[in-house]
């Protein structure tokens, strides 16, 4: 499924199979995540994307052709790609450890093809093999929803009372995490979103209402996962003093301007930027443990317009999954 152009319709194509340069691997598609990313490329919300390009980076799949140079995964691995599809290994940021920071970075999905396919190729060194747990679909959305979500609670310091605000496909997942780690989850939905606050419920969540509404308690901490600046000011001034709150996403409208007191006492506001490797093998360890799933819907490839139009309205519960 390729966008040819920015804001219209992604087209299904026929093409021939991809073959993997030296270092690089194929894989083929088991199932694919469709991310808000997703929609902020397609949406063109992101600046200078590749086109025409195939989106999709939440892959789960099967190698089954390798490059030259390539010894790991072998043919057979079962997988999983994520955005972060190369970097340098040569600026100052890939040198000290933070490659999700790479001045030359290229992405799954935005500057290199990605997942909305029956095959793909991707860079060795960023592909993670799975554990044998949890069906592909299930999986998929962990490629992105479940590795930035951990980054950003990660980021989101040690606090016992955690915040979520946009209960999509990332906060879904995170909030497993959260409660298996012993944390209080405060959900916060879109007004009058019933339905998603339910789902919260029933993932843990000791208190879920909507985005406008104070919580019961302070908060040690907040992440915001919906792409929406007029959160910045709520989420402030829900935490308790000293406490954090992360802006999770890639893409956000503006941040309005709110009074200076909601910042201060020493409350920090801070972003998450994509993903590095060590990242992958914390959390997959950590699925692994806890036993962490998705809640997926599944959509023929075919149908990629439905799933990001579902994820666009709201309409879903959980994450949308291609499933070639």
């Amino acid at each position: 499924m390729v966008l040819e152009r920015l804001r219209e319709p992604l087209k299904l194509e026929e093409r021939p199979d991809p073959r993997p340069a030296a270092g690089e691997v194929r894989v083929r598609v088991a199932a694919c995540g469709v991310c808000r990313t997703d929609l902020h490329v397609v949406d063109g919300e992101l600046p200078n994307p590749k086109l025409p390009i195939i989106p999709g980076h939440e892959i789960v799949g099967y190698v089954d052709l390798v490059g030259e140079g390539v010894d790991a995964p072998a043919i057979g691995t079962r997988v999983g790609i994520p955005w972060l599809g190369w970097t340098c290994g040569q600026c100052v940021y890939c040198r000290s450890g933070r490659e999700n920071l790479c001045d030359r970075p290229l992405f799954t999905g935005y500057t290199r093809d990605g997942g909305y396919a029956t095959q793909l190729v991707a860079d060795a060194r960023y592909v993670f093999p799975l554990p044998a747990i949890g069906d592909d679909v299930a999986s998929a959305p962990l490629l992105c929803a479940g590795l930035i979500g951990w980054r950003s609670l990660r980021m989101a310091g040690e606090g016992k009372k955690i915040g979520l605000y946009g209960f999509g496909a990332a906060a879904h997942i995170i909030a497993q995490v959260a409660r298996w780690q012993g944390r209080d989850v405060y959900a916060f939905t879109r007004t009058g979103d019933n339905a998603a606050q339910i789902f919260a419920r029933n993932l843990g969540a000791c208190w879920a209402g909507s985005s406008d509404e104070q919580p019961p308690e302070q908060l040690d901490c907040a992440i915001i996962y919906a792409p929406v600046g007029s959160l910045v000011p709520a989420a402030l001034g829900a935490v308790r003093k000293g406490g954090r709150v992360v802006c999770a996403g890639i893409h956000m409208s503006d941040i309005p301007s709110f009074p200076y007191r909601l910042l201060w006492e020493e409350r920090q506001l801070i972003s998450v930027a994509n993903l590095t490797r060590s990242d992958g093998e914390e959390f997959f360890t950590i699925v692994a443990k806890a036993d962490i799933a998705a809640q997926a819907v599944r959509y023929p490839l075919e149908r990629a317009n439905d799933a990001l139009s579902d994820l666009r309205s709201g309409r879903l519960q959980g994450a949308a999954v291609l499933v070639p």
